[in-house]
């Protein structure tokens, strides 16, 4: 009985085998795809990451579709010295219109928000760079006014203690009488 029982699992284990290999692969879908590509992408290095940003960037301006555009994108946020500008021209048609698939509308979504943070702290450490240039400006500016002022203090308490000298040698000097 044990033998007949392995033998049925056996068969119907290798019936099975041969119905998936006899039905059509399912494409994955472009949620999964973004994923895999978001994987490759985070192995490569530097220089391959910018070529690869490249190649995304001339696949989508020949093809307008949205997977294309959002690989391009996230190809792009993840390279080196990317331009916000640039992911966001390539996002913002695809967030904008509705009748995109809920997985790459909401990474057109995600790289966007990226764009616009990153764009966000790029302007405020510029803003925040020329402050502290203007600071350090204005705290040399002050060095020198107090360098100039000490100078003049210094020749001021020199001319004081001249004058103090000659009324000191004038008051030991005996009255002269008219």
């Amino acid at each position: 009985m044990r033998r007949l029982a392995f033998a049925l699992l056996a068969f119907s284990l290798c019936a099975c085998s041969h119905i998936e290999s006899a039905m059509p692969a399912l494409a994955p879908s472009a949620g999964e795809s973004l994923a895999r590509y978001m994987e490759r992408l985070h192995t490569m290095n530097e220089p391959a990451l910018a070529a690869e940003a490249a190649r995304q960037r001339r696949i989508a301006a020949a093809d307008a579709d949205d997977l294309a555009r959002v690989r391009a994108a996230l190809a792009l946020s993840l390279a080196p010295h990317a331009d916000e500008t640039e992911i966001l021209a390539l996002v913002d048609p695809v967030v904008a219109r509705k009748d995109v698939p809920a997985a790459v509308r909401g990474m057109a979504s995600f790289l966007q928000a990226m764009a616009i943070d990153r764009r966000r702290l790029r302007e405020s450490a510029v803003a925040a760079g020329q402050k502290l240039r203007e600071e350090h400006h204005a705290r040399e500016q002050e060095k020198q006014r107090a360098d100039a002022l000490q100078e003049r203090a210094a020749d001021l308490q020199q001319k004081l203690d001249a004058l103090s000298e000659l009324e000191k040698s004038l008051s030991k000097r005996p009255p002269t009488s008219r």
